[in-house]
């Protein structure tokens, strides 16, 4: 598995998988409405900071490829707001539906605090609704140790944040 930027040839498969996820009320794409060219000069000035929108931080948006595969993406934030800190986290990421259940996202995990660490990012907070288990598994499994879980809103699964120490 590799984190790559995405490029001209992925948008198939990335509004797929937006379709896909969408069930799940998560975004694969972070503006569907885009054109494809504009989504990724978008996600190119993020990277690098550039004409950030409110609330935002320069954040990597990958894909993870498998043999030519798009199998998930992951968000990479360089850095926290308040309510990155509170409910968001340094990573953020989804497996496709029919990826599930083959490690995959624990290899995303792992890439993407490889990259935060590269940043000079240490300690790494990752946050998972409090009902999803696997994801739970995930980022204890990649050396998370929960601080606390945090409210979102009456109806909605709290928010468990957890951080990671990084080399």
């Amino acid at each position: 598995m590799s984190l790559r930027v995405p490029g001209p040839g992925d948008e198939a498969a990335a509004r797929a998988a937006h379709a896909e996820l969408a069930p799940d009320g998560f975004r694969f794409l972070l503006t569907p409405e885009l054109t494809w060219a504009e989504q990724l000069d978008r996600l190119h000035l993020d990277s690098r900071g550039v004409d950030l929108r409110r609330g935002q931080v320069p954040a990597d948006f990958l894909i993870a490829d498998v043999a030519g595969d798009v199998v998930g993406r992951v968000s990479v934030r360089h850095t926290l707001t308040p309510l990155l800190l509170d409910l968001g986290g340094h990573v953020g990421y989804a497996v496709r539906p029919a990826y599930r259940g083959r490690g995959y996202a624990s290899q995303m995990l792992r890439l993407s605090l490889e990259r935060l660490a590269a940043l000079g990012v240490s300690p790494a907070l990752v946050t998972c609704d409090e009902d999803n288990a696997a994801s739970r598994k995930v980022i204890e499994r990649c050396g998370g140790r929960l601080q606390d879980v945090r409210a979102v809103a009456p109806g909605v699964p709290g928010k468990r944040r957890y951080w990671i120490e990084l080399g």
